[in-house]
């Protein structure tokens, strides 16, 4: 099965069916073999104490693919940015990703705008691709976990 994200387009609207891949915990032998080097998004969790698992990324990669931009955003000593970092350090062994393929920036600027505004709505967003009025998401995950 193919996890990529679809859009059909009514008017002015799009409508994104985004299709998960399973959460997998993070391994760079399992992301080697098993994330494409094509482009898209992830979302990386970490579990708690509790066994939640908790959204700390929403990641997108275009040039050079997904399979690299999880390998080193799952990896403390590639990871740059300081807060990712400390939680990657803190849920050593407790990092989780799940991702969708989709090959248009426009498509990945518009579902990332729309993911971004429910996650952080007071965040600063990235634009969307100003293609449409509205954007609808909706998600399918084979471990029916929903974020949106």
């Amino acid at each position: 099965m193919l996890y990529e994200i679809h859009k059909t387009v009514d008017l002015d609207d799009a409508f994104y069916t985004v299709h998960w891949s399973p959460i997998v915990k993070a391994d760079r032998y399992v992301i080697n073999g098993s994330v494409p080097a094509m482009g898209g998004l992830a979302e990386l969790y970490y579990k708690d104490d509790h066994g939640k698992l908790n959204l700390y990324m929403l990641a997108r990669s275009y040039y050079g693919g997904l399979r690299a931009t999880l390998r080193v955003a799952t990896d403390p000593d590639e990871e740059k940015d300081e807060r990712r970092r400390a939680v990657l350090l803190a849920h050593e062994g407790e990092i989780y990703y799940r991702y969708s393929l989709v090959e248009s920036q426009n498509d990945m600027s518009d579902v990332m705008f729309f993911f971004m505004t429910t996650y952080a709505p007071h965040a600063n967003i990235q634009p969307h691709s100003n293609r449409y009025e509205r954007i609808f998401v909706k998600e399918i995950d084979t471990g029916n976990i929903v974020t949106i």
